[in-house]
């Protein structure tokens, strides 16, 4: 036997010792699969959006068959997921409050202008880096998509240079949410409400220099509110969800337009 072959031999030979070592290994040092959380983890709708508040839909499966959590949390598969998984665990179905998401801005081309243009990265969190805000209002949609390329479900979009929800495709997964840089979005649940489409700290004078659709910390809308449900804080009026009886008295009483109720024509 020459070397070269001899060579050849000695590698396949290492080659097969070591093949049949890991494969033992792999049997020996496997984790023993728990069927109940892969169960449940087939029936989730595998977003791993983590809006149930746990690591993605693996971690939601395995605390659901631990028992450390109730099914109902993941909004992405809503009441058949929820029933379907309740029915397997043999516990009584239950469902969390169905949200939707919604753009507190209005700062489309119409309301506010641009104050510098922006070249760098078609990205919102690139131009929030460099630029601040492209837009005269600091607090305002940057507008160039990072929730709409974040939402899965056709959820978003970019109308006149604003972001825009459509409420029957939002799933409430919050990736939108998390993904704005300048944190206008936020998750309200679906029933007929007061939302502020605002999101400036601003005081008034600048504010009306900087946008046509901006709050302006007048407390109108508080001083109308019968229910105690908003306020103004730092300039900006904000509406409680929990006390908010959606009578629209605020909505009236806004001299700015910013504040619209949900689940009507005029909301988002």
């Amino acid at each position: 036997m020459n070397d070269i072959t001899f060579a050849i031999v000695l590698v396949t030979g290492i080659g097969l010792i070591s093949g049949l070592i890991l494969a033992i290994a792999s049997i020996v040092m496997a984790v023993p699969k728990d069927q109940k959380t892969e169960d449940i983890r087939a029936m989730l709708p595998g977003a791993n959006c983590g809006a149930c508040g746990f690591s993605g839909c693996d971690g939601y499966a395995k605390a659901m068959a631990t028992g450390e959590a109730q099914p109902g949390l993941c909004s992405v598969g809503g009441a058949p997921v929820a029933e379907k998984i309740s029915k397997y665990l043999g516990v009584a179905a239950t469902s969390a409050e169905p949200h939707v998401s919604v753009v507190h801005c209005l700062g489309s081309n119409d309301n506010t202008t641009t104050k510098v243009d922006y070249e760098g990265i078609k990205t919102c969190a690139a131009a929030v880096q460099i630029a601040g805000s492209p837009t005269k209002c600091s607090y305002g949609c940057i507008g160039l998509g990072d929730c709409v390329n974040a939402c899965n479900y056709d959820a978003l979009s970019i109308r006149n240079g604003v972001a825009m929800v459509e409420s029957k495709n939002c799933v409430a997964c919050g990736q939108c949410v998390t993904t704005c840089p300048k944190h206008l979005l936020s998750l309200i649940p679906v029933k007929k409400q007061a939302v502020v489409l605002c999101s400036s700290c601003d005081k008034g004078a600048d504010v009306i220099k900087a946008c046509k659709a901006g709050c302006i910390g007048c407390m109108r809308c508080e001083k109308t509110c019968t229910h105690d449900a908003i306020h103004v804080k730092n300039f900006l009026a904000r509406v409680d969800p929990e006390k908010c009886v959606g009578c629209g008295d605020c909505v009236s009483a806004c001299p700015r337009h910013i504040i619209r109720l949900t689940g009507t024509s005029d909301s988002q």
